[in-house]
């Protein structure tokens, strides 16, 4: 992961982005219970490449995590709370190599 990747960017306030998460809570907590809890929408997206893990599309009131189709359970999840920690501004160490994280 470059220095670029583990670089905190400012995010647009929205109702995501003021919610306040412990690391413990993030990581700790059962993925589908965390989910309902932030009334967060995990969705299989179109692309099938396996270069792409996932992204994290947030509006106003919404926050959606998109996954590939077939992705293995144990990277979904990680990907999953990566993304989560990176939205809500939750410390979190960087994933490994390969993964990468941008925001665009």
């Amino acid at each position: 992961m470059t220095r670029h990747d583990e670089a905190r960017t400012p995010m647009r306030a929205t109702d995501y982005t003021k919610r306040v998460l412990s690391p413990e809570r993030l990581l700790d907590a059962p993925l589908a219970e965390l989910l309902a809890e932030l009334d967060v929408t995990l969705d299989e997206s179109s692309i099938t490449d396996p270069s792409f893990t996932g992204a994290a599309v947030v509006t106003r009131d919404r926050l959606i995590l998109s996954m590939r189709p077939g992705q293995p359970e144990s990277e979904r999840d990680a990907v999953a709370r990566a993304l989560l920690g990176r939205v809500l501004g939750v410390p979190l160490s960087p994933l490994p190599e390969p993964y990468r994280m941008s925001e665009v």
